[in-house]
């Protein structure tokens, strides 16, 4: 089994390093293609490989030209379509009891999602149980001092793997002056609001692959609204008293706010898989990427 996971990964970083030579031949092929469509001169820097290029170009159909296009992020969740998310959910070692209640309230939060007690299981030993489980997806949520401060989601079987700091969070029964009731256990709509630039889109597509689709009469919606790199989650049911045009909200919690620090390339217990993305403290504002 380690044989065998060694070298599907093997595989798939070999595939990886592959994107960047297939993007800019593809990006080569679609400049002739679109230059002999227009009736438009070649550009000079293409000349060159002007000939080769135009064979190729003739000699695709609609299925290889786009060979190339797809890139990691289609990769890594290319069979998400296929089956539902199954999300294994635990906590650091030894939490406290409102990080074990958070945990729990996170398990009614992610529908098809399964909540273990970390015991002393160390972070192989966790990938290897989600991989051996079927499990898509590791969560695992951390704390400071008993409040709930780091949540890292791991797509499996080979990455990535997000690091989000938590801040601000309000649990079900924090919420006062409502009666929040029992959760429905409905799969939720997902509202993803302001994940507009290609960093955002990534992290959105982390997110969401979380959840299963839901039947179009769900009455329950998560948000994720970002607001300057700061992703606020809130948890809602919803009525329609009067007809369409009244909306009454209930929230039903938890709620927090979530900021993104790291993506790697990898599972959570690879030391030495690339980091595609990283919040340093001095990044120039100017430069700096934003969800």
């Amino acid at each position: 089994m380690l044989r065998r996971t060694a070298r599907l990964r093997r595989e798939f970083v070999y595939r990886k390093s592959l994107e960047g030579k297939e993007r800019e031949l593809y990006e080569k092929k679609r400049t002739i293609r679109q230059c002999l469509e227009d009736g438009k001169a070649i550009p000079t820097e293409l000349r060159k490989e002007e000939a080769r290029l135009r064979e190729e170009v003739h000699a695709e159909d609609a299925k290889t030209a786009s060979y190339g296009a797809r890139g990691v992020i289609d990769d890594e969740y290319a069979k998400a379509a296929e089956r539902e998310p199954r999300v294994l959910l635990t906590t650091s070692r030894d939490p406290s009891s409102r990080l074990q209640q958070f945990a729990k309230e996170l398990k009614l939060l992610f529908p098809t999602s399964q909540r273990i007690n970390r015991g002393s299981q160390i972070l192989p030993d966790l990938v290897d149980l989600c991989r051996n489980g079927g499990f898509t997806d590791l969560v695992m949520v951390h704390e400071h001092r008993g409040e709930p401060d780091g949540l890292v989601i791991s797509h499996l079987p080979f990455g990535p793997t997000c690091y989000f700091g938590l801040s601000n969070t309000v649990m079900r029964h924090d919420i006062k002056d409502q009666d929040i009731g029992h959760v429905s256990e409905v799969f939720p709509h997902l509202i993803l609001e302001n994940f507009t630039s290609p960093l955002g889109k990534r992290t959105a597509t982390v997110l969401k692959h979380l959840f299963p689709e839901p039947k179009a009469k769900s009455k329950r919606v998560v948000t994720f609204a970002n607001d300057a790199d700061y992703i606020s989650l809130r948890h809602h049911m919803y009525e329609m008293p009067k007809g369409a045009k009244s909306v009454a909200l209930t929230e039903i919690g938890p709620r927090f706010e979530m900021r993104l620090y790291q993506i790697k390339l990898g599972t959570v217990e690879m030391d030495d898989c690339d980091i595609e993305w990283s919040l340093r403290p001095f990044m120039r504002s100017g430069k700096k990427a934003r969800l």
